[in-house]
């Protein structure tokens, strides 16, 4: 069973909002003592938080599926429902978090660090908050909005300082357990580490950490072997030292063609790897072949401009010197560059100009209403309640898009949808209705611009007649004249 886990696919549903209650004061001798209805509790959200204990995305890789409790429907007497419980996911510290497109929204960097990755539905407002000095006593709530719904992927990039990298069976493992404290696995054969290693060096007043990577082949920039999925932990070392197997007895390898090969796979990876500071450690100098390997290569890659040390992680030869050349650099680089653990959360907001809506005439005659603001308009509409539905047509018309959609040549009786695809709501547009139901005189939960035999019913009445094994239902709104729902049966 695999015990480490770097990348992960979360589906996070956010809590929906709980309705507005619609409700009207009673007590004795005041029997219509206007609307107490409360607003609706707010859902429950996705919350992300570091906690440094937690070194792995395993939990999510069994559990992907997270889902939040909702909001309570609001209540008489002007109480409110309760809010639903935000539920909090525990990830390691370096997660970054991004959506299917490969765009980051989040990199999560330091203990407690919280992102919102699915935000819960608002609560619906009750009708005594939808009351007004010409709505007095409003028939009809607002329901709650849905929680919000996204995929997201979770990637754990560790949070080292140095990064060990090169062939399979160089030795980094051997390396990180002789300066550390760490113990991964070691044995005489490729490919032994399969999961990034960390490891804290004390090295004079210097402390920092290592990270020993599962070693790179040539093609790992390309997904060859476990280089791939594992340079990403790589990426935010400040130094990296190649770690070169100077006792190898492969005949077709030597320790400068090596380097050569990883160089050009961090190059070819990007992200800034090839021109992180570069220390190079000549393993395995213990033997009398790596020794004599060692003398002969190291003018060569010295002449270049890199750091050369001599190491043997069997016997510790050189491994002091070593220590206290990383110490300088990240000790260099904390000074320069200020190094600090930054969380970085990518926000995108809304342009000045932006109307919330835009209106997009269709091929067929249709026309589209996209944007946020109106398909909240709609998702908090019963449509069930023609008092609710004409409130509906005077938010519409207050945000414009009325406007809009003379603009752009629509007619009385073409089709309007408000939303995206299959979940869009279908009008049948009349623009001689003007809005203002506040102002026609009638009963609660009606509207007199929507008088109809169908007003105020539910839908479920229609399907009495019917069986619900052969029934697909599509129901079309009208908001100038209702008409029947429209049944289609298989």
């Amino acid at each position: 069973m695999a015990s480490f886990v770097d990348r992960v696919t979360l589906n996070a549903s956010a809590g929906n909002g709980g309705d507005g209650c619609v409700s009207i004061h009673r007590e004795k001798f005041k029997p219509l003592g206007g609307p107490d209805g409360g607003n609706g509790g707010r859902g429950g959200d996705i919350i992300l938080v570091v906690d440094t204990d937690v070194t792995t995305l395993l939990d999510f890789h069994h559990s992907p599926h997270r889902k939040a409790t909702g909001g309570r429907p609001g209540y008489g007497d002007y109480c409110n429902g309760g809010e639903g419980n935000d539920m909090i996911l525990k990830v390691p510290n370096g997660t970054v978090v991004k959506d299917l497109a490969g765009n980051t929204l989040a990199d999560l960097v330091g203990q407690g660090t919280r992102f919102i990755a699915a935000q819960g539905g608002k609560g619906g407002l009750g009708n005594a908050a939808l009351s007004s000095s010409k709505r007095r006593a409003p028939g009809f709530a607002l329901k709650g909005e849905p929680g919000e719904e996204r995929t997201l992927i979770l990637e754990l990039k560790s949070v080292a300082d140095i990064g060990l990298i090169g062939f399979p069976s160089a030795g980094k493992s051997s390396v990180i357990a002789s300066i550390s404290a760490a113990r991964p696995k070691i044995a005489d054969y490729p490919f032994t580490t399969l999961v990034p290693n960390l490891g804290v060096v004390q090295a004079g007043d210097t402390r920092f950490t290592v990270a020993d990577v599962p070693g790179l082949i040539p093609g790992a920039s390309q997904g060859k072997g476990l280089g791939l999925e594992f340079l990403r932990h790589v990426e935010r070392c400040a130094a990296l030292v190649q770690v070169l197997d100077c006792g190898t007895l492969e005949t077709d390898r030597d320790p400068v063609k090596d380097f050569d090969i990883i160089e050009a796979e961090l190059a070819e990876y990007g992200n800034g790897l090839s021109e992180r500071p570069r220390i190079i450690a000549l393993n395995k100098v213990d033997l009398p072949d790596g020794k004599a390997m060692a003398d002969m290569v190291q003018p060569l890659l010295e002449a270049r401009g890199y750091e050369v040390y001599q190491i043997s992680a069997a016997s510790h030869i050189g491994l002091t010197e070593l220590n206290y050349a990383m110490a300088r650099i990240i000790q260099d680089a904390r000074n320069n560059a200020a190094k600090e653990e930054k969380t970085r959360i990518v926000l995108r907001p809304v342009a000045v100009n932006d109307a919330g809506f835009k209106v997009v005439a269709n091929e067929d005659g249709s026309f589209s209403v996209l944007g946020e603001k109106p398909l909240r308009f709609v998702r908090q509409t019963d449509f069930h309640n023609p008092e609710a539905v004409g409130y509906l047509a005077d938010r519409l018309a207050a945000l414009g898009v009325e406007k809009e959609l003379f603009k752009k040549g629509a007619k009385a009786k073409d089709e309007v949808r408000i939303g995206y695809g299959d979940d869009a709501v279908i009008f049948d547009w009349e623009p001689s209705i003007e809005a203002g139901a506040e102002l026609l005189a009638g009963a609660r939960g009606t509207d007199r611009r929507l008088e109809s035999p169908w007003a105020g019913r539910y839908v479920e009445d229609a399907l009495d007649q019917l069986n619900d094994d052969e029934i697909s239902m599509q129901w079309e709104y009208n908001i100038a004249n209702p008409k029947t729902p429209v049944i289609e049966t298989e």
